[in-house]
Protein backbone atom coordinates (compact mmCIF):
# COMPACT_ATOMS: atom_id res chain seq x y z
CA UNK A 1 0.00 0.00 0.00
CA UNK A 2 2.81 2.45 0.74
CA UNK A 3 4.63 3.33 -2.46
CA UNK A 4 6.45 6.60 -1.95
CA UNK A 5 7.11 9.09 -4.73
CA UNK A 6 9.48 11.92 -3.81
CA UNK A 7 9.82 15.06 -5.90
CA UNK A 8 12.33 17.75 -5.06
CA UNK A 9 10.86 21.23 -5.23
CA UNK A 10 11.54 23.53 -8.11
CA UNK A 11 10.98 26.75 -6.19
CA UNK A 12 8.84 28.56 -8.72
CA UNK A 13 7.82 31.58 -6.70
CA UNK A 14 9.35 32.19 -3.33
CA UNK A 15 9.14 34.49 -0.38
CA UNK A 16 10.25 32.96 2.94
CA UNK A 17 10.14 29.49 1.41
CA UNK A 18 10.39 26.74 4.00
CA UNK A 19 9.75 23.57 2.02
CA UNK A 20 12.57 22.17 -0.07
CA UNK A 21 10.73 19.01 -1.02
CA UNK A 22 7.42 17.26 -0.61
CA UNK A 23 6.47 13.66 -1.16
CA UNK A 24 3.24 11.85 -1.88
CA UNK A 25 2.76 8.43 -0.34
CA UNK A 26 0.08 6.00 -1.45
CA UNK A 27 -2.46 5.68 1.35
CA UNK A 28 -5.17 3.57 -0.30
CA UNK A 29 -6.30 2.61 -3.80
CA UNK A 30 -9.05 0.62 -5.51
CA UNK A 31 -11.63 3.42 -5.65
CA UNK A 32 -13.89 4.13 -8.61
CA UNK A 33 -13.36 7.75 -9.68
CA UNK A 34 -12.90 9.25 -6.20
CA UNK A 35 -13.18 13.03 -6.05
CA UNK A 36 -13.47 14.13 -2.43
CA UNK A 37 -12.23 13.20 1.06
CA UNK A 38 -13.74 14.27 4.37
CA UNK A 39 -13.55 13.28 8.01
CA UNK A 40 -16.40 13.19 10.52
CA UNK A 41 -14.37 14.35 13.51
CA UNK A 42 -12.87 10.92 14.13
CA UNK A 43 -10.06 8.81 12.69
CA UNK A 44 -12.00 7.52 9.69
CA UNK A 45 -11.74 9.01 6.20
CA UNK A 46 -14.79 9.22 3.92
CA UNK A 47 -14.07 8.97 0.19
CA UNK A 48 -16.69 10.30 -2.23
CA UNK A 49 -16.95 8.53 -5.60
CA UNK A 50 -18.39 10.34 -8.59
CA UNK A 51 -20.77 7.46 -9.35
CA UNK A 52 -22.73 8.00 -6.14
CA UNK A 53 -21.06 6.05 -3.35
CA UNK A 54 -19.25 7.16 -0.20
CA UNK A 55 -16.73 4.69 1.21
CA UNK A 56 -14.97 4.59 4.56
CA UNK A 57 -11.27 4.08 5.14
CA UNK A 58 -10.88 2.81 8.69
CA UNK A 59 -8.00 4.10 10.89
CA UNK A 60 -5.87 1.04 10.11
CA UNK A 61 -6.24 1.74 6.36
CA UNK A 62 -8.84 -0.90 5.48
CA UNK A 63 -11.75 0.11 3.24
CA UNK A 64 -15.17 -1.08 4.34
CA UNK A 65 -16.73 -3.47 1.83
CA UNK A 66 -20.19 -1.90 2.27
CA UNK A 67 -20.42 1.78 1.27
CA UNK A 68 -21.39 4.31 3.90
CA UNK A 69 -23.91 5.73 1.40
CA UNK A 70 -25.04 4.69 -2.08
CA UNK A 71 -27.24 7.12 -4.00
CA UNK A 72 -26.13 6.04 -7.48
CA UNK A 73 -29.78 5.68 -8.49
CA UNK A 74 -30.45 9.36 -7.71
CA UNK A 75 -27.71 11.02 -9.75
CA UNK A 76 -26.65 11.80 -13.28
CA UNK A 77 -23.05 10.73 -13.76
CA UNK A 78 -20.31 11.52 -16.25
CA UNK A 79 -18.30 14.50 -17.48
CA UNK A 80 -18.49 16.93 -14.53
CA UNK A 81 -21.71 15.52 -13.09
CA UNK A 82 -22.18 13.07 -10.25
CA UNK A 83 -21.87 12.97 -6.48
CA UNK A 84 -19.58 15.97 -6.03
CA UNK A 85 -19.34 17.06 -2.40
CA UNK A 86 -19.75 16.02 1.23
CA UNK A 87 -19.81 17.93 4.51
CA UNK A 88 -20.48 16.67 8.02
CA UNK A 89 -22.51 18.86 10.33
CA UNK A 90 -20.40 20.51 13.07
CA UNK A 91 -22.51 18.65 15.63
CA UNK A 92 -22.41 15.36 13.71
CA UNK A 93 -21.35 13.36 16.76
CA UNK A 94 -24.72 14.24 18.34
CA UNK A 95 -27.19 14.74 15.48
CA UNK A 96 -25.70 12.40 12.83
CA UNK A 97 -26.40 14.85 9.98
CA UNK A 98 -24.28 15.15 6.86
CA UNK A 99 -24.85 16.96 3.56
CA UNK A 100 -24.10 15.98 -0.02
CA UNK A 101 -23.96 17.91 -3.28
CA UNK A 102 -24.95 16.00 -6.41
CA UNK A 103 -26.47 16.42 -9.85
CA UNK A 104 -29.83 14.67 -9.96
CA UNK A 105 -31.18 12.52 -12.80
CA UNK A 106 -32.22 15.70 -14.64
CA UNK A 107 -28.69 17.10 -14.36
CA UNK A 108 -29.62 19.79 -11.85
CA UNK A 109 -27.81 20.57 -8.60
CA UNK A 110 -29.25 19.12 -5.41
CA UNK A 111 -28.00 19.76 -1.87
CA UNK A 112 -29.48 17.24 0.56
CA UNK A 113 -29.17 16.22 4.18
CA UNK A 114 -28.85 12.59 5.22
CA UNK A 115 -28.57 10.94 8.64
CA UNK A 116 -26.29 8.22 9.91
CA UNK A 117 -27.89 4.89 10.76
CA UNK A 118 -28.58 5.11 14.54
CA UNK A 119 -27.45 1.50 15.01
CA UNK A 120 -24.30 1.50 12.86
CA UNK A 121 -21.84 4.44 12.62
CA UNK A 122 -20.40 3.02 9.37
CA UNK A 123 -23.73 3.17 7.52
CA UNK A 124 -25.98 6.04 6.51
CA UNK A 125 -29.74 5.83 6.47
CA UNK A 126 -30.33 6.01 2.71
CA UNK A 127 -34.03 6.72 3.28
CA UNK A 128 -33.35 9.80 5.41
CA UNK A 129 -32.79 12.28 2.58
CA UNK A 130 -34.07 15.79 3.25
CA UNK A 131 -33.94 18.03 0.17
CA UNK A 132 -32.23 21.23 1.27
CA UNK A 133 -31.54 23.39 -1.78
CA UNK A 134 -31.71 22.76 -5.52
CA UNK A 135 -31.25 24.80 -8.68
CA UNK A 136 -31.15 24.11 -12.44
CA UNK A 137 -27.99 23.60 -14.47
CA UNK A 138 -28.22 24.77 -18.12
CA UNK A 139 -25.22 22.69 -19.25
CA UNK A 140 -23.44 19.53 -18.10
CA UNK A 141 -20.28 21.28 -16.90
CA UNK A 142 -19.30 23.93 -14.33
CA UNK A 143 -21.43 22.58 -11.50
CA UNK A 144 -19.07 23.55 -8.69
CA UNK A 145 -19.84 20.95 -6.07
CA UNK A 146 -17.96 21.70 -2.85
CA UNK A 147 -19.60 21.92 0.57
CA UNK A 148 -17.94 23.23 3.74
CA UNK A 149 -19.23 24.36 7.11
CA UNK A 150 -17.61 27.63 8.07
CA UNK A 151 -16.40 28.61 11.54
CA UNK A 152 -19.73 30.43 11.91
CA UNK A 153 -21.61 27.11 11.67
CA UNK A 154 -23.27 27.98 8.34
CA UNK A 155 -23.11 25.77 5.25
CA UNK A 156 -21.18 27.22 2.29
CA UNK A 157 -21.84 25.86 -1.22
CA UNK A 158 -19.82 26.45 -4.39
CA UNK A 159 -21.72 26.85 -7.63
CA UNK A 160 -20.24 27.09 -11.12
CA UNK A 161 -21.55 29.44 -13.80
CA UNK A 162 -23.60 26.71 -15.46
CA UNK A 163 -21.13 25.97 -18.23
CA UNK A 164 -21.29 26.54 -21.93
CA UNK A 165 -17.92 28.31 -22.28
CA UNK A 166 -17.45 32.01 -21.57
CA UNK A 167 -20.57 32.16 -19.36
CA UNK A 168 -22.93 32.83 -22.29
CA UNK A 169 -25.85 33.71 -20.00
CA UNK A 170 -23.74 36.00 -17.79
CA UNK A 171 -24.80 33.95 -14.76
CA UNK A 172 -21.79 34.73 -12.60
CA UNK A 173 -22.54 38.48 -12.61
CA UNK A 174 -26.32 38.02 -12.28
CA UNK A 175 -27.41 38.30 -8.66
CA UNK A 176 -30.83 36.84 -9.47
CA UNK A 177 -29.45 33.34 -10.07
CA UNK A 178 -27.41 31.01 -7.86
CA UNK A 179 -24.92 30.05 -10.59
CA UNK A 180 -21.34 31.32 -10.47
CA UNK A 181 -21.56 31.97 -6.75
CA UNK A 182 -20.52 30.98 -3.27
CA UNK A 183 -23.70 30.44 -1.24
CA UNK A 184 -24.21 30.56 2.53
CA UNK A 185 -27.23 29.14 4.35
CA UNK A 186 -28.30 28.17 7.86
CA UNK A 187 -29.32 24.50 7.80
CA UNK A 188 -30.36 24.41 11.47
CA UNK A 189 -33.40 26.67 11.08
CA UNK A 190 -36.17 26.20 8.51
CA UNK A 191 -38.24 29.13 7.28
CA UNK A 192 -40.49 30.34 4.44
CA UNK A 193 -41.16 26.79 3.28
CA UNK A 194 -37.47 25.97 2.85
CA UNK A 195 -35.40 23.41 4.70
CA UNK A 196 -32.92 26.18 5.53
CA UNK A 197 -32.96 29.85 6.34
CA UNK A 198 -30.88 32.86 5.29
CA UNK A 199 -28.30 34.10 7.80
CA UNK A 200 -29.30 37.65 8.73
CA UNK A 201 -25.89 39.10 7.80
CA UNK A 202 -25.75 37.67 4.29
CA UNK A 203 -24.80 40.58 1.98
CA UNK A 204 -27.94 40.70 -0.18
CA UNK A 205 -30.64 40.00 2.40
CA UNK A 206 -32.28 43.39 1.89
CA UNK A 207 -31.75 43.56 -1.89
CA UNK A 208 -34.97 42.69 -3.74
CA UNK A 209 -32.97 42.20 -6.96
CA UNK A 210 -30.65 39.53 -5.58
CA UNK A 211 -30.85 36.02 -4.16
CA UNK A 212 -30.30 36.21 -0.43
CA UNK A 213 -28.35 32.93 -0.37
CA UNK A 214 -25.40 34.56 -2.17
CA UNK A 215 -22.23 35.22 -0.16
CA UNK A 216 -19.85 35.98 -3.06
CA UNK A 217 -20.20 36.06 -6.84
CA UNK A 218 -18.33 36.43 -10.13
CA UNK A 219 -16.95 32.86 -10.05
CA UNK A 220 -16.52 30.57 -13.05
CA UNK A 221 -16.19 27.11 -11.52
CA UNK A 222 -15.09 27.18 -7.86
CA UNK A 223 -14.61 23.43 -7.75
CA UNK A 224 -12.99 23.44 -4.30
CA UNK A 225 -12.74 25.93 -1.43
CA UNK A 226 -11.72 25.74 2.22
CA UNK A 227 -11.43 27.67 5.48
CA UNK A 228 -8.29 28.36 7.47
CA UNK A 229 -9.49 29.22 10.96
CA UNK A 230 -5.98 29.99 12.23
CA UNK A 231 -5.60 32.99 9.92
CA UNK A 232 -9.38 33.50 9.48
CA UNK A 233 -9.24 33.14 5.71
CA UNK A 234 -11.55 31.64 3.10
CA UNK A 235 -9.64 30.22 0.10
CA UNK A 236 -11.41 29.71 -3.25
CA UNK A 237 -9.69 28.10 -6.23
CA UNK A 238 -11.56 29.07 -9.41
CA UNK A 239 -11.01 27.14 -12.65
CA UNK A 240 -10.10 29.38 -15.59
CA UNK A 241 -11.36 29.54 -19.15
CA UNK A 242 -8.31 29.24 -21.39
CA UNK A 243 -5.44 31.25 -19.90
CA UNK A 244 -5.50 31.78 -16.13
CA UNK A 245 -6.13 29.64 -13.05
CA UNK A 246 -6.89 31.73 -10.00
CA UNK A 247 -6.64 31.45 -6.23
CA UNK A 248 -8.82 33.82 -4.23
CA UNK A 249 -8.38 34.56 -0.55
CA UNK A 250 -10.64 36.69 1.62
CA UNK A 251 -11.20 37.26 5.30
CA UNK A 252 -13.88 34.93 6.58
CA UNK A 253 -16.20 37.84 7.44
CA UNK A 254 -15.87 39.65 4.08
CA UNK A 255 -19.16 39.43 2.22
CA UNK A 256 -20.59 40.35 -1.17
CA UNK A 257 -17.26 40.28 -3.03
CA UNK A 258 -17.32 40.17 -6.84
CA UNK A 259 -14.50 37.97 -8.17
CA UNK A 260 -14.90 39.29 -11.68
CA UNK A 261 -15.88 36.44 -14.00
CA UNK A 262 -17.01 36.76 -16.94
CA UNK A 263 -15.52 40.27 -17.06
CA UNK A 264 -12.05 39.03 -16.11
CA UNK A 265 -10.29 35.70 -16.22
CA UNK A 266 -7.97 36.17 -13.27
CA UNK A 267 -6.45 39.62 -13.82
CA UNK A 268 -6.83 39.33 -17.60
CA UNK A 269 -9.83 41.08 -19.26
CA UNK A 270 -12.16 38.51 -20.83
CA UNK A 271 -15.50 40.11 -21.73
CA UNK A 272 -15.94 43.49 -20.10
CA UNK A 273 -19.19 44.44 -21.82
CA UNK A 274 -21.55 46.04 -19.27
CA UNK A 275 -19.16 45.16 -16.46
CA UNK A 276 -18.53 47.14 -13.27
CA UNK A 277 -15.38 49.20 -12.82
CA UNK A 278 -12.18 47.48 -11.72
CA UNK A 279 -12.54 49.12 -8.31
CA UNK A 280 -15.58 46.90 -7.68
CA UNK A 281 -13.77 43.68 -8.59
CA UNK A 282 -11.78 41.51 -6.18
CA UNK A 283 -8.85 40.20 -8.21
CA UNK A 284 -7.03 36.93 -7.42
CA UNK A 285 -4.68 36.63 -4.49
CA UNK A 286 -2.50 34.46 -6.75
CA UNK A 287 -2.75 33.00 -10.25
CA UNK A 288 -0.86 30.94 -12.83
CA UNK A 289 -1.13 30.49 -16.58
CA UNK A 290 -1.65 27.51 -18.87
CA UNK A 291 1.98 26.96 -19.81
CA UNK A 292 3.60 23.57 -19.07
CA UNK A 293 0.33 21.69 -19.63
CA UNK A 294 -1.71 23.44 -16.92
CA UNK A 295 -5.45 23.67 -17.49
CA UNK A 296 -7.61 23.36 -14.35
CA UNK A 297 -6.86 24.22 -10.73
CA UNK A 298 -7.87 22.01 -7.81
CA UNK A 299 -8.00 23.91 -4.55
CA UNK A 300 -6.89 22.45 -1.27
CA UNK A 301 -6.17 23.50 2.30
CA UNK A 302 -3.68 25.42 4.36
CA UNK A 303 -1.51 22.83 6.07
CA UNK A 304 -2.20 22.88 9.81
CA UNK A 305 -1.00 19.40 10.67
CA UNK A 306 1.69 18.69 13.24
CA UNK A 307 3.95 16.22 11.42
CA UNK A 308 5.87 18.61 9.13
CA UNK A 309 7.25 21.98 10.16
CA UNK A 310 8.36 23.20 6.73
CA UNK A 311 4.92 23.34 5.11
CA UNK A 312 2.96 24.80 8.03
CA UNK A 313 0.81 27.74 6.96
CA UNK A 314 1.12 27.06 3.22
CA UNK A 315 -2.00 26.71 1.06
CA UNK A 316 -1.85 23.65 -1.20
CA UNK A 317 -3.29 23.45 -4.70
CA UNK A 318 -2.83 21.19 -7.74
CA UNK A 319 -3.53 21.17 -11.47
CA UNK A 320 -5.75 18.50 -13.00
CA UNK A 321 -3.92 18.33 -16.36
CA UNK A 322 -0.24 18.91 -15.65
CA UNK A 323 -0.15 17.10 -12.30
CA UNK A 324 1.47 20.12 -10.70
CA UNK A 325 1.31 20.35 -6.92
CA UNK A 326 2.07 23.76 -5.47
CA UNK A 327 1.63 26.06 -2.51
CA UNK A 328 0.85 29.71 -1.87
CA UNK A 329 2.21 31.62 1.10
CA UNK A 330 0.72 34.58 2.96
CA UNK A 331 2.21 37.02 0.47
CA UNK A 332 0.53 35.38 -2.52
CA UNK A 333 3.70 33.74 -3.82
CA UNK A 334 3.48 30.34 -5.50
CA UNK A 335 5.89 27.44 -5.17
CA UNK A 336 5.79 24.65 -7.75
CA UNK A 337 6.94 21.28 -6.40
CA UNK A 338 6.88 19.64 -9.82
CA UNK A 339 4.45 17.68 -11.97
CA UNK A 340 3.35 14.52 -10.17
CA UNK A 341 1.78 11.55 -11.99
CA UNK A 342 -1.86 12.04 -11.10
CA UNK A 343 -5.13 13.64 -12.20
CA UNK A 344 -5.70 15.62 -9.01
CA UNK A 345 -9.33 16.48 -8.27
CA UNK A 346 -9.39 17.09 -4.53
CA UNK A 347 -7.49 17.45 -1.29
CA UNK A 348 -8.66 16.25 2.10
CA UNK A 349 -7.80 16.49 5.78
CA UNK A 350 -7.91 13.92 8.52
CA UNK A 351 -8.83 14.73 12.11
CA UNK A 352 -5.22 15.76 12.82
CA UNK A 353 -5.21 18.18 9.84
CA UNK A 354 -2.76 16.07 7.84
CA UNK A 355 -3.29 16.43 4.08
CA UNK A 356 -4.33 13.94 1.40
CA UNK A 357 -4.74 14.27 -2.36
CA UNK A 358 -7.00 12.32 -4.74
CA UNK A 359 -6.21 10.92 -8.19
CA UNK A 360 -9.57 10.38 -9.88
CA UNK A 361 -8.23 8.44 -12.88
CA UNK A 362 -6.12 5.92 -10.97
CA UNK A 363 -8.62 5.66 -8.10
CA UNK A 364 -5.97 6.40 -5.49
CA UNK A 365 -5.62 8.48 -2.33
CA UNK A 366 -2.15 9.76 -1.42
CA UNK A 367 -0.86 11.36 1.75
CA UNK A 368 1.18 14.56 1.39
CA UNK A 369 4.45 14.65 3.28
CA UNK A 370 6.67 17.64 3.89
CA UNK A 371 10.44 17.75 3.79
CA UNK A 372 11.06 18.54 7.45
CA UNK A 373 9.61 16.38 10.22
CA UNK A 374 8.45 18.48 13.16
CA UNK A 375 10.71 18.23 16.18
CA UNK A 376 13.90 17.78 14.19
CA UNK A 377 16.35 20.61 13.63
CA UNK A 378 14.57 22.89 11.19
CA UNK A 379 16.81 24.08 8.36
CA UNK A 380 14.77 26.83 6.76
CA UNK A 381 15.44 28.50 3.46
CA UNK A 382 14.61 32.17 3.79
CA UNK A 383 14.73 33.81 0.39
CA UNK A 384 12.90 36.98 -0.57
CA UNK A 385 12.52 37.74 -4.28
CA UNK A 386 10.98 41.17 -4.84
CA UNK A 387 9.99 43.35 -7.80
CA UNK A 388 9.69 47.13 -7.52
CA UNK A 389 7.86 49.09 -8.65
CA UNK A 390 5.07 46.67 -9.42
CA UNK A 391 2.97 47.73 -11.34
CA UNK A 392 5.72 49.13 -13.54
CA UNK A 393 5.74 51.51 -16.50
CA UNK A 394 9.36 52.53 -17.25
CA UNK A 395 11.53 50.00 -15.44
CA UNK A 396 11.45 47.31 -12.78
CA UNK A 397 14.14 46.32 -10.30
CA UNK A 398 14.62 42.74 -9.08
CA UNK A 399 15.97 42.12 -5.57
CA UNK A 400 17.20 38.89 -3.96
CA UNK A 401 17.90 38.95 -0.20
CA UNK A 402 20.11 35.84 -0.13
CA UNK A 403 22.53 34.77 -2.84
CA UNK A 404 22.80 36.31 -6.28
CA UNK A 405 20.66 36.30 -9.38
CA UNK A 406 22.26 34.17 -12.09
CA UNK A 407 19.63 34.39 -14.86
CA UNK A 408 16.45 36.35 -15.62
CA UNK A 409 13.58 35.44 -17.94
CA UNK A 410 10.29 37.26 -18.59
CA UNK A 411 7.29 35.41 -20.02
CA UNK A 412 3.95 36.66 -21.31
CA UNK A 413 0.64 34.97 -20.44
CA UNK A 414 1.06 32.50 -23.31
CA UNK A 415 4.36 31.33 -21.87
CA UNK A 416 6.49 32.97 -24.57
CA UNK A 417 9.91 34.27 -23.50
CA UNK A 418 10.15 37.99 -24.25
CA UNK A 419 13.32 38.74 -22.28
CA UNK A 420 16.30 36.69 -21.12
CA UNK A 421 19.68 37.53 -19.60
CA UNK A 422 22.24 35.14 -18.08
CA UNK A 423 25.58 35.17 -16.21
CA UNK A 424 24.51 38.13 -14.06
CA UNK A 425 25.76 37.25 -10.55
CA UNK A 426 24.09 40.18 -8.77
CA UNK A 427 21.50 40.57 -6.02
CA UNK A 428 19.84 43.54 -7.81
CA UNK A 429 18.93 43.81 -11.49
CA UNK A 430 17.09 46.64 -13.26
CA UNK A 431 15.18 46.00 -16.50
CA UNK A 432 13.53 48.54 -18.78
CA UNK A 433 9.81 47.86 -19.34
CA UNK A 434 8.96 50.91 -21.43
CA UNK A 435 8.82 48.91 -24.68
CA UNK A 436 6.42 46.26 -23.39
CA UNK A 437 2.66 46.40 -23.89
CA UNK A 438 0.46 46.89 -20.85
CA UNK A 439 -0.53 43.62 -19.28
CA UNK A 440 0.54 40.77 -17.04
CA UNK A 441 3.90 39.04 -17.26
CA UNK A 442 5.90 36.55 -15.21
CA UNK A 443 9.49 37.20 -14.15
CA UNK A 444 11.59 34.11 -13.44
CA UNK A 445 14.91 34.38 -11.61
CA UNK A 446 17.47 31.62 -11.21
CA UNK A 447 19.86 32.12 -8.31
CA UNK A 448 23.52 31.10 -8.28
CA UNK A 449 22.50 28.45 -5.69
CA UNK A 450 20.13 26.88 -8.21
CA UNK A 451 16.80 28.11 -6.79
CA UNK A 452 14.14 29.09 -9.34
CA UNK A 453 11.70 31.83 -8.35
CA UNK A 454 8.90 33.51 -10.30
CA UNK A 455 6.74 36.57 -9.62
CA UNK A 456 3.89 38.21 -11.44
CA UNK A 457 4.70 41.61 -13.00
CA UNK A 458 2.05 44.09 -14.06
CA UNK A 459 3.09 46.61 -16.72
CA UNK A 460 0.90 49.68 -17.09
Amino acid sequence: MKAQLIFFASLLISVSINAQEIAIELFQDGFNRPLNIQNAGDNRLFVVEQGGQIKIIQPEGVVNTIPFLDISNKISNGNERGLLGLAFHPDYSNNGYFFVNYTNTNGNTQISRFSVDPTNPDLADSASELLTLGFPQPFANHNGGALEFGPDGYLYISSGDGGGGGDPNNNAQNLNVLLGKLLRIDVDIFSEGNNYTIPPNNPFVSNPNARAEIWAYGLRNPWRFSFDEIENHLWIADVGQGNIEEINRQSIDERGLNYGWRCYEGTLPFNTTNCPSQSEITFPFAEYNHSDGNCSITGGYVYRGSQYSDITGLYFFADFCSGKIGTVDNDGNLVNYGNFPGMWVSFGQDMQKELYIVDIDAGKVFKIKGGQVAGNEDFRLNISFRLAPNPSSEHVSLFLTQGRIQEIQIFDLRGRTIYQDANLSSNKIQISTSNYKSGIYFVKALSTEGHSMTKKLIIQ
